[in-house]
């Protein structure tokens, strides 16, 4: 990924090299009592764990890598023997499988032999159930603790209360950690780490709201890779930088002349989970039909606007709380509208990820809803983040290629 009408984003040699550090740290903590790694979900308490000295390892990336290499096909049947359906997260079921098998794609690309072995799980149901039943395959495998957070959903507005009760799981964490970390959590540590994390979702906001300008400088398929920072570094001084050099490059390159997509004339958003084995082929695709898919529900997903190192624990429970996944359908409705106007995408596509319901928004009325209500062409691809046998491409091509053409009488 990073191919952008013959132009190649610079900061794709510094993530190439900003992940193989991230890897290799990962590789050399594991086993050491001064520094044991951590298993944390991708909306975890990261923060928590960072400011206790522990290494940080994510399994939904490391399942999202697998859906990109497209080793997912080979190693969910190994879940699914061990009872695991196939209708369920198939990051779960791509990992669990990948570790049942004993292959990775860490080692093609870092040279690690195994995914870094855990001294603690710790996750946070706020995208989901299946991330506890997942953890918890884990912990009775490895025979390691697992800790968990259980947040509401469904919220119109995320009240007091509840931030109350996710601080005060969180502060029991901590102290369950504490007999488990390499050092005591202090309030200076927390407070550095989450102004680390605070900077470092900032900078990636600014990177995405460059999406905004016209022509579009990057689109939603480059949005996916240079998102990991945020994902697996938050709370670090080297995610804080590689997004203050992204945006750097991304300013200029918003020029009338440049552009992701050449001669760029539809501007699209995307809502729900990428498709991870099509990315290369889906940004092809849109790029030779002239659309740009300038905003996402999911890369969105990383702007946490709620951190506050002055107010280390609520805000940090407000800030994972008030993620889209955890809102109520009125609001996601709302959201994902104000957003398309927000970056003048004239067109919504929501991808129907068959194993990811908590993520796909299109099952319930929502598109036929904002095409009455906003007279936005609407476009539902059928296909799932890692499971190749429930996309096909030429369908979605057909489909892209309506879409396109009701757009086109819109815009004329």
């Amino acid at each position: 990924m990073g191919e952008r009408a013959g132009v190649v984003l610079k900061s794709n040699g510094r993530l190439k090299a900003l992940m193989a550090a991230y890897f290799a740290d990962l590789a050399e903590a594991e086993g050491r009592n001064d520094r044991p790694v951590a298993w944390c979900t991708s909306v975890g308490p990261a923060e928590l764990l960072r400011a206790m000295g522990f290494a940080v390892f994510f399994p939904e990336n490391h399942g999202a890598m697998l859906g990109a290499t497209r080793m997912a096909a080979q190693t969910m049947p190994q879940a699914h023997a061990l009872g695991y359906s196939p209708d369920i997260c198939s990051y779960l079921t791509s990992d669990i499988g990948a570790f049942a098998s004993g292959v990775t794609p860490l080692t093609n690309a870092f040279g690690m032999a195994h995914v870094p072995r855990p001294s603690v799980l710790v996750y946070n149901t706020n995208q989901c159930r299946e991330v506890k039943d997942w953890f918890s395959w884990y912990g009775r495998t490895l025979d390691v603790p697992v800790l968990g957070i259980q947040s509401p959903g469904e919220m119109d507005e995320v009240l007091p209360e509840m931030i109350r009760d996710v601080s005060m799981q969180l502060q029991r964490i901590a102290r369950d950690l504490a007999p488990l970390a390499p050092r005591s959590l202090t309030t200076t540590a927390l407070e550095a780490t989450m102004a680390l994390s605070s900077d470092a979702s900032a900078g990636w906001s600014r990177c995405l709201k460059t999406a905004a300008r016209r022509p579009t400088p990057w689109t939603f398929f480059d949005h996916t890779i240079h998102m990991a920072p945020i994902v697996v570094l938050r709370g670090t001084q080297e995610a804080v930088e590689y997004y203050r050099g992204l945006s750097a490059e991304l300013e200029s390159l918003s020029s009338p002349g440049g552009g992701a997509v050449p001669r760029e004339r539809f501007r699209i958003y995307w809502d729900g989970m990428p498709i991870w084995g099509q990315l290369r082929r889906m940004s092809e695709l849109f790029s030779a039909s002239r659309a740009a898919v300038v905003a996402s529900t999911y890369c969105n997903s990383w702007v946490f606007p709620a951190l506050d190192a002055r107010d280390p624990w609520e805000s940090m429970a407000r800030a994972y709380l008030s993620i889209f996944i955890c809102r109520s359908e009125a609001f996601k409705q709302d959201y994902i509208v104000r957003t398309a106007r927000e970056f003048g995408a004239r067109g919504i596509l929501f991808h129907d990820a068959k194993t990811c319901p908590h993520n796909t928004n299109s099952r319930f009325g929502m598109p036929r809803r904002i095409r009455e209500a906003e007279c936005l062409p609407v476009l539902v691809i059928e296909g799932d983040l890692n499971d190749p046998r429930c996309f096909s491409y030429e369908e979605s091509r057909v489909r892209l290629e309506v879409f396109l053409e009701q757009m086109e009488e819109g815009q004329t």
